[in-house]
């Protein structure tokens, strides 16, 4: 019993003394966009396409719409095609990088296809069970990557007390995180009358590993067949990544005016 009671607090420390911190920055300069899954990792899909398709064509438009409007930023992907990328490599690169901000891209699913809109995630405990089953989900990939154990130090994607350790973890930019994706949810909604599904905190692995301001916005549902056909179509294509870039372009302006 008292190595049970033991483990819980080694995995905290483990995450508290891992994790880099970084000074809040004066100046939104460096961006990385994380197109998730690729390669052998599908992500979720419907009947016209794979959440690792649409991440990479969303990721790589609203690079162009940032590259276009801000020449002071430097936007960096972490994946550019079709390959896989571990959670704690796309972490590492936003992190080695020293970007300012970390935007992860998602797809979702759920097994009841009329469940449809938009939702943005930052770091924290969930507080519902399909909250934590999201994340659940999109941390699952580890399972398939050799070694896993050893390099997640010991974090068990289906184990909710893995994520109840890993919410010991306090992200040091949490108020700016829910700051823009407020923004997000806000550009979604008003601006292409999007269903709002809200900001939400969950266990993702890339947010909890990155050490500055992190959301992943998951843009719409897969498994419903309209929203499907929407994201896929060149008019939700473009809706979607102009009001992330709408988002993005609203925060940075605020952001920098309070420093």
């Amino acid at each position: 019993m008292k190595n049970l009671l033991i483990i819980p607090f080694l995995f905290a420390g483990i995450i508290f003394n891992t994790f880099g911190w970084q000074e809040p920055p004066h100046k939104i300069s460096k961006v990385v966009i994380d197109a998730g899954h690729g390669g052998f990792d599908p992500g979720c899909h419907g009947v016209l396409s794979q959440e690792k398709e649409v991440t990479l064509m969303v990721a790589k438009e609203l690079g162009k719409l940032i590259n276009t409007f801000h020449e002071d930023v430097e936007v960096i992907f972490t994946r550019d095609k079709d390959n896989y990328i571990t959670l704690n490599e796309r972490a590492k690169i936003a992190n080695n990088v020293g970007a300012d901000l970390f935007i992860s891209i998602h797809c979702n699913a759920h097994p009841k296809k009329h469940i449809f809109g938009a939702e943005t995630y930052v770091m924290g405990l969930s507080s519902s069970d399909e909250n934590l089953s999201v994340a659940m989900r999109e941390n699952a990939v580890i399972l398939k990557e050799e070694g896993y154990e050893e390099n997640y130090d010991g974090f068990d994607p289906n184990s909710p007390v893995s994520y109840i350790m890993m919410a010991n973890y306090q992200n040091a930019f949490q108020d700016i995180s829910l700051h823009f994706a407020s923004k997000i949810q806000n550009q979604f909604t008003e601006e292409i009358k999007r269903t709002d599904r809200g900001v939400k905190q969950a266990g993702f692995w890339v947010l909890a590993k990155t050490t500055m301001p992190s959301v992943l916005v998951e843009i719409g549902f897969l498994s419903n067949k309209e929203e499907e056909k929407y994201i896929n179509s060149e008019v939700g294509k473009a809706e979607i990544t102009t009001t992330l870039y709408k988002a993005f372009r609203n925060f940075k302006m605020e952001y920098e005016k309070s420093n």
